[in-house]
């Protein structure tokens, strides 16, 4: 029996000739649909396998209406916050047999419209965007041609947009209830920059935690600036500059937090004896290298990319959907507050 030769790809008549069946028996049993028995179907796909024949997926596509691809669009080119999302999506999409496509647009709107363009003509079913900070960004200036689209940890200025986001405001209240369940009664915030929508969304939450307990906010307790290690140990000198200083820190990211671990280790404060500390992100390559372990609000990154990708699927069926919505954070405990967690 002939084979294709290196230099001629496997056609679907090769597949039907090496399996003895019409073209048409071929065509059917790779593409699920007729009515063949069993073994015709699992003879048509050996052979396929053999032969190393693969599908036109786009003609398929066409014939279908359907790709079974979405593309993901990201500006995160660290990688922190896109990855575990990237994760979960990817883990719902296969389920249902669908691929993803992720691009790199880092902050330039020239190379995201490119993607976008790109992934249209390979006929994705739907984009994700992501990114780096959970604000808002603008427009991406290129017609989707009405493909369903979702924003996870982004925020997007189109009308009618489906943005998926962790609830911050929800995580620093739980992380400032958890250092209140613990007896703490001087507690200060250290956090990011204050343009940030994560920032002021978190200090709302701590805020309402400590006015849900009866307890005064102290505005020299709070304290905003860059994300880093750096900012933290120079927000513990100021702290400690009080004539009464915190007694517990909740700070904005887990960066902070070690820079504020850092100054109290440098002054000799016991923590958590005397001072307790929870980060934010509870990104682990800071939180367990912690000294001691850090603390920490888990935004559930994964599950935020699970539930684009069900929400996603009901998109691509038919279904409309729009609005924000906000995922609960989770706190996860270390060292930094109870010594044996």
């Amino acid at each position: 029996m002939s084979r294709p030769t290196a230099l001629s790809p496997p056609t679907l008549r090769d597949v039907a000739r090496h399996a003895g069946v019409s073209l048409g028996t071929a065509s059917k049993a790779l593409n699920r649909s007729g009515t063949l028995r069993q073994e015709t179907r699992d003879r048509v796909r050996a052979s396929a396998t053999a032969l190393g024949f693969r599908p036109n997926d786009l003609a398929q596509a066409l014939h279908r209406g359907q790709s079974f691809t979405v593309g993901l669009i990201s500006n995160d080119s660290f990688g922190r916050f896109t990855m575990p999302i990237m994760e979960g999506l990817e883990s719902v999409l296969h389920e249902a047999g669908i691929a993803l496509f992720m691009c790199n647009a880092t902050d330039d709107p020239a190379r995201e419209r490119k993607h976008i363009d790109q992934l249209l003509g390979k006929r994705v079913d739907g984009f994700v965007f992501t990114g780096r900070r959970a604000d808002r960004r603008p427009a991406p200036g290129l017609d989707l041609g009405g493909l369903p689209a979702i924003h996870v940890f982004s925020r997007s200025d189109l009308p009618g947009a489906l943005c998926l986001l962790p609830d911050d405001e929800g995580g620093a209240a739980l992380a400032t209830r958890h250092l209140l369940s613990l007896g703490r009664r001087r507690i200060a915030h250290v956090s990011g920059p204050e343009d940030f929508e994560a920032v002021r969304l978190r200090r709302l939450g701590y805020e309402a935690a400590l006015a849900a307990a009866g307890r005064p906010l102290d505005p020299a307790l709070v304290h905003h600036g860059p994300w880093t290690e750096a900012w933290g140990r120079e927000a513990l000198a100021r702290l400690f500059l009080l004539p009464h200083p915190p007694d517990a820190i909740v700070a904005g990211n887990d960066q902070i937090a070690r820079g504020l671990l850092d100054g109290l280790r440098g002054r000799g404060v016991a923590v958590p004896g005397e001072v307790a500390v929870t980060g934010f992100d509870n990104w682990t390559v800071m939180t367990e290298a912690a000294s001691p372990p850090l603390t920490s609000i888990d935004m559930n990154l994964r599950a935020l990319g699970e539930q684009a990708g069900r929400l996603l699927i009901r998109m691509i069926g038919g279904e409309s959907l729009s609005g924000t919505i906000r995922l609960p954070c989770t706190l996860v405990p270390r060292a930094s507050t109870i010594p044996n967690p």
